[in-house]
């Protein structure tokens, strides 16, 4: 039989890469990701996996964010007792991850289940548990980078870097009997490069079919080497401390956290920026630093950059619930990092309801913010968000450094696929948003890839990968309308259109205006019953 990709994930939106792989003798996923974004996207997490979980034979990891892995615990769940290859620290860093992604939605789903309880609504079940977490752990293999691994009767594998965090990889999957084999090659998330702290992007040439990101795929980005991007770093820390308040950045807990923590203490030690109280307020950005520094030796510079990253007199780890409480009392400056780097869920949401309102306070975005998080909206200009149900005003300043982003811009990723030609079949552009997808298209076609073998697969589309370009399959269901994976949903709406109707009777005149505009509503809502 032709072997079979399907796109379960990461297709017209960024987030819950999830590829199916089918041959003959098996079946195999590359990654297995949690959802994040919208209401409407994040509800898939609940439901059933697309495809037989019993069929699947083992599952291929490129890193260990929780958009790539998220899911492996339910997957566990569902009955899959096959081993989850992965490079020793994508092993560690996913040990920590989904135990405390375990542990959120049992949060999360204590606190929404007393306001169900409220409103007559029936409980709900996490996803999966802490537990859970822990216990898919034990179906870790190590796979190291250059070296092939048998995955399953006709399946070998090869982990290559990827430059994008902590033992993150891209995956050469051959498929076929020795001498027809054929390759398929899952970029991951790509790194821009150049970085101290990894490995640049690397992988083989001359694939049959490949299959790439393209988070930025619509956008360039400039200063993200080291020197460059401290710098930047700098300017806004000056300019919190000059606002009078105190800084708060959604960091996302793994990588991001760790490499701004570096930066931050050597510009304090450089005397570059005011000195402050650091405080790292994020469980799994603890846990994660451990395997930094456990994992993060680089033979280039003969040390480990995160060796440094210890509590001390200004750099403070809050661990339990009541040590960030603490920080609610704290005036004038100081740095907070708190996850979750899109602000969708994590103790950052309850510093921005805290502190959003303050005109004094800074909050400094340094990743993507996907499509309906609540990190778009305020980097979008938001001036009235909801957290936890609360309307809160947004007068702080809200900034952006892209610089700290993980992900290649469009010219790093034209340049890593052109270093991977020649590519015998097609090119399947996943990972991005419909912009940035199409955007990288665009971008491929004026490099000289063949426009009619660069596919954007839609969530759930089925290709044969076989010899030559890659074509459409009979097709299941997909479970979302198309486009809507990457778009606001009615959730999103609804809430827009709240914060908006309470701006509109504050503005009023009047209170008959009021009663006036309410009346015009209901007679709106009363029309579309009918």
């Amino acid at each position: 039989m032709t072997p079979t990709l399907t796109f379960h994930g990461a297709a017209g939106c960024v987030t819950g890469f999830c590829a199916r792989l089918v041959t003959e003798h098996a079946t195999v996923l590359i990654d297995c990701g949690m959802f994040q974004g919208s209401k409407t996207l994040k509800a898939l997490n609940y439901q059933p996996f697309p495809f037989d979980v019993g069929k699947v034979d083992a599952v291929l990891l490129t890193h260990a964010h929780i958009d790539h892995s998220g899911l492996l615990p339910k997957l566990m769940l569902a009955g899959f007792e096959g081993p989850i290859y992965a490079t020793a620290a994508t092993r560690d860093l996913a040990a920590v991850m989904l135990v405390d992604a375990g542990g959120i939605q049992e949060n999360e789903v204590e606190s929404l289940n007393r306001r169900n309880q409220r409103r007559g609504i029936p409980p709900v079940e996490p996803i999966y548990t802490a537990e859970d977490g822990k216990a898919v752990a034990a179906q870790f293999r190590k796979a190291k980078l250059g070296e092939p691994v048998a995955i399953a009767e006709g399946i070998t594998a090869t982990w290559h870097p990827a430059g994008h965090m902590l033992g993150s990889a891209s995956i050469a999957v051959e498929v076929g009997a020795p001498g027809q084999t054929k390759t398929l090659l899952f970029s991951g998330d790509l790194g821009p490069g150049g970085s101290p702290f990894m490995d640049d992007p690397d992988a083989p040439a001359g694939v049959d079919h490949l299959i790439i990101e393209s988070t930025y795929g619509d956008r360039e980005r400039t200063g993200f080497d080291s020197a460059s991007r401290r710098q930047q770093l700098a300017e806004e820390v000056r300019a919190a401390h000059e606002a009078g308040g105190p800084l708060l950045i959604p960091a996302f807990a793994v990588e991001r956290s760790q490499e701004l923590l570096v930066d931050l203490l050597e510009l304090m030690d450089a005397g570059e920026v005011p000195k402050a109280d650091v405080f790292l307020d994020s469980p799994l950005a603890i846990e994660a630093t451990k395997v930094f520094q456990a994992r993060g030796w680089r033979p280039g510079l003969q040390s480990n950059p995160f060796e440094a990253l210890r509590p001390s007199n200004h750099l403070r780890f809050l661990s339990s619930p009541a040590e960030s409480d603490g920080l609610d009392r704290l005036d004038g400056w100081h740095i907070i990092l708190a996850a979750s780097g899109m602000c969708d869920a994590g103790r950052v949401r309850k510093h921005l309801k805290r502190l959003l309102w303050r005109k004094e306070a800074t909050v400094l975005l340094c990743g993507y913010q996907a499509t309906g998080t609540l990190g778009r909206l305020l980097a979008e200009g938001a001036p009235r968000v909801s957290i936890r149900g609360d309307e809160v005003r947004v007068r702080a300043r809200i900034r952006q450094l892209d610089a700290y982003s993980g992900h290649a811009d469009a010219s790093g990723l034209v340049r890593w696929a052109k270093a991977r030609t020649p590519v015998a079949g097609s090119v399947f552009i996943a990972h991005g948003e419909p912009d940035a997808a199409q955007g990288l298209k665009r971008r491929l076609a004026e490099a000289g890839f063949a426009e009619d073998r660069l596919l954007v697969p839609a969530l759930d589309e089925t290709f044969l990968v076989g010899e030559g370009p890659a074509t459409l399959a009979d097709q299941a269901p997909p479970r979302l309308p198309p486009r809507a994976a990457g778009s606001l949903d009615w959730h999103n709406q609804r809430a827009a259109f709240q914060l908006a109707l309470g701006e509109a009777l504050k503005a009023a005149p009047d209170d008959a205006d009021r009663e006036r505009m309410l009346h015009v509503l209901q007679a709106a809502l009363e029309a579309y019953r009918g």
